[in-house]
């Protein structure tokens, strides 16, 4: 088990990720008695070991998982949910999408002992789960930033920005929130919780940001040297990638920390959803957890209670209607027409 987590880290790091889109077929350890498809964000070789300790318990299920940028799940899902390769499970980082299908009455609703013992903002309408956390972060190239410069708060962040050497000219990157799902969530989370959000997307703007769609590719770009940092970025991954010698650090923002949940729904139009219902059950469970967490790199959701108590700057994203506000077409374009004038580079008036 060691090795292959050592083979899977090296993976990470060395950007062979899976394309989105990429398909993998886990053939069943015995003689097949149920099939399971799942659709998810989370790169296929980070849920492998998942999938793996699984089928240790279950050898007769053969499951097909399906690495799917959370935007294209959505809207693959409503175009083909009816045909007949369709998903038993949908898991994505992408919170309001899933809380979009719940709303809509496109999930089935479970309950068992694995699900009640989740935090109450942890799922919803026992319809959606969160399976894990993921504390959202600014990752920094530790041979490019010098340690005395790296920003711990938002607006220190904004005066590095701002500074007049301007070490982040072109080598800063965030998410491209008209093609990420899950930056344009994280973007409007920052919106609502912060009055700093506009001076530090203008300050973003002013040294050119690098615009990617992926975790992935914003984390090889700094791994690299390209950028010297990125904002507003999925902590896990980056964890792997400084496990397997990357020269990466990590803050978490002590003003606060948004906490994103990689959520999990079980379609209604599911063909197996005993199969689906069981392995939920499996990755709310403690062992499944501890998979997920030792293995996977991903945090565990047990725990969260403890690590967002009083006096930690975590500010988890709820599961719920909240997370509808900002799908209105109307909304989301004037929020995406600010966020592009804002982050838009202005050349200096000569």
């Amino acid at each position: 088990m060691k090795i292959l987590l050592s083979l899977l880290l090296l993976l990470v790091a060395g950007s062979v990720a899976a394309e989105p889109g990429q398909t993998q077929r886990f053939a069943a350890k015995g003689p097949v008695q149920a099939q399971l498809r799942i659709h998810g964000s989370t790169d296929i070789e980070v849920f492998a070991t998942v999938i793996a300790d699984y089928q240790r318990l279950h050898p007769g299920t053969e499951i097909i998982y399906e690495d799917v940028i959370a935007q294209d799940m959505y809207a693959r899902y409503l175009r083909e949910r009816s045909g007949a390769n369709g998903p038993d499970m949908l898991i994505s980082s992408g919170m309001d999408l899933q809380a979009k299908l719940v709303n809509d009455g496109h999930a089935l609703a479970h309950r068992s002992a694995q699900t009640e013992a989740l935090p109450s903002w942890a799922q919803w309408r026992h319809e959606a789960f969160g399976i894990s956390y993921e504390p959202v972060a600014i990752v920094y190239n530790t041979h490019t930033l010098p340690a005395a410069r790296v920003p711990r708060t938002r607006r220190q962040l904004l005066e590095l920005l701002r500074a007049p050497d301007a070490p982040l000219a072109g080598k800063v990157g965030t998410y491209d929130v008209e093609r990420s799902s899950v930056g344009y969530l994280l973007a409007t989370q920052d919106g609502q919780r912060g009055s700093m959000a506009g001076a530090l997307l203008g300050a973003l703007g002013d040294n050119r940001v690098q615009l990617e769609e992926r975790t992935g590719v914003l984390l090889d770009r700094v791994s690299s040297g390209q950028l010297s940092l990125v904002y507003n970025v999925l902590g896990s991954y980056a964890q792997a990638r400084i496990d397997a010698g990357a020269p990466l650090g990590i803050v978490e923002p002590e003003d606060y920390t948004l906490v994103v949940l990689r959520t999990a729904i079980i379609p209604r139009t599911t063909r197996n959803a005993p199969e689906a219902r069981r392995f939920l059950d499996y990755l709310l469970s403690s062992r499944g957890q501890q998979v997920l967490s030792r293995e996977a790199r991903l945090r565990s959701i047990l725990p969260t209670q403890r690590d967002s108590a009083p006096g930690r700057s975590y500010r988890p994203i709820q599961l719920g209607p909240g997370l509808l506000v900002y799908l209105d077409a109307l909304k989301r374009r004037q929020f995406l027409d600010a966020w592009k004038g804002s982050t838009r580079h202005q050349a200096p008036t000569p």
